[in-house]
């Protein structure tokens, strides 16, 4: 089939990347110079599993939207929704809430449907933005024409491995309420994956998106409060989620189930906030989702009180280590790591170092006696030789023991 894409950013691009990969014809739309440039050379300057392979062999190229609007069959619409820098979850949570930003979103679907309808063509818009609950009809359907076939197709995938996830997905959302779209999606999903296609209404699409993200949020703090009672009674944490994760019945599945530090990325953190603004918005009789990354919060804090006490007791400076919110990437947004060092310096001094080898340049500072905590599960911190004396704080359980080296494994007593 013929794609076009509106934004080619960081979710965008992959994706588009890997439907051309698939077999079909694929051009874009973007508005940021910086990101028509990464087109343009062929190179990425982000960490995306396989896209700069795929990127430096493609022919994908941005063109003006009329352009788009003229070549494609499907138009995905890429666009951000972004949440203020205090909503993302890399600082405590504060007392106000907010939705999302849409204005972007109702820039580019106002300006397409206006393209649409200057054309006198019909095609499927497939937004595949995170948006809250009633969102489009709120916000955008007004702004479209009958030239639109509207449809929500959020992914559930994650910065890093949005490829990956976008081909071999659990099953793909679409939200949906005109028959004929909902009919071509499906026969362009067929040469995608074989995964189920779930097809409802766009408002409980828009609903299954958001809560999708909170749910995993609600698992880890349920893992890393296990993690903290394993700790503090001797037991040991990876044994209790372990078994726990064996009830596939009743607890559904294994995933998340291991206690470390926080979620993050760019949807958990601001989807539960958001979900907060809207429980508070609406009156609902209890704020769940603020109340989660709550949890979150204290989990963290709680990490960050133990490693200055540690520094503090034996005079040491401390050297965190991991800044990203997943192993392997170097995307820092809604990073529990950048949460843990918040709270570090609200207790007391900044951390002496924070380092990251995906972010930053220069070998690892593994040259005085410290307190290391690691706060982001990359693998190459399994190979680091840590100075005789120190101690490292490992809140996942997997940096091997070391001669000289105090390793303490948080809520893993064997």
């Amino acid at each position: 089939m013929r794609i076009g894409f509106i934004g080619l950013g960081k979710l965008g691009l992959p994706c588009a990347l890997a439907m051309e990969e698939k077999g079909h014809e694929v051009c874009g739309f973007d508005v940021s110079e910086s990101v028509c440039e990464i087109v343009k050379t062929r190179k990425i300057p982000y960490l995306e599993e396989r896209a700069q392979e795929l990127l430096q062999f493609s022919r994908i190229e941005t063109v003006p939207l009329a352009e788009v609007v003229k070549r494609s069959e499907i138009i995905f619409v890429a666009v951000q929704t972004p949440h203020e820098p205090r909503f993302e979850g890399v600082t405590p949570l504060p007392e106000d809430r907010a939705d999302f930003d849409y204005s972007f979103l109702k820039e580019a679907v106002r300006n397409l449907a206006n393209e649409l309808r200057d054309q006198g063509e019909d095609r499927i818009v497939a937004i595949i933005s995170t948006v809250l609950p009633g969102t489009l009809k709120r916000e955008i359907e007004p702004h479209l024409n009958e030239r639109v076939k509207l449809c929500y197709n959020p992914y559930f995938i994650a910065m890093g491995t949005c490829i990956e996830d976008f081909c071999d997905p659990e099953f793909t959302l679409l939200g949906c309420e005109d028959d004929w779209a909902a009919r071509r999606m499906a026969q362009f999903y067929d040469t995608i994956h074989k995964a189920p296609l779930f097809v409802t209404s766009i408002v409980n699409a828009e609903m299954i998106k958001v809560f999708y993200n909170t749910f995993i949020t609600m698992k880890i703090c349920f893992a890393n409060t296990v993690m903290e009672i394993a700790d503090a009674v001797g037991g040991d944490c990876d044994e209790v989620t372990a078994a726990l994760s064996l009830a596939t019945k009743r607890i559904i599945s294994n995933a998340y189930m291991r206690g470390g530090m926080g979620d993050g990325g760019g949807c958990h953190p601001r989807d539960n906030i958001a979900l907060s603004w809207l429980a508070r918005k609406l009156d609902i009789s209890y704020d769940f989702f603020g109340q989660l990354m709550k949890c979150r919060e204290r989990q963290m804090s709680g990490l960050a009180a133990r490693a200055l006490l540690e520094c503090r007791l034996f005079k040491v400076p401390c050297i965190v280590l991991g800044k990203t919110f997943k192993p392997e990437s170097n995307l820092e947004i809604g990073s529990p790591a950048r949460l843990f060092v918040c709270f570090y310096h609200w207790y007391g001094p900044e951390p002496d170092v924070c380092y990251d080898p995906y972010v930053d340049d220069g070998p690892p500072p593994l040259d005085e006696k410290a307190t290391y905590f690691i706060a982001t599960q990359h693998e190459v911190f399994k190979t680091y030789r840590f100075p005789e004396g120190s101690t490292v704080i490992d809140p996942f359980g997997y940096i091997p023991p070391q001669l000289g080296v105090t390793v303490r494994h948080i809520g893993r007593h064997q």
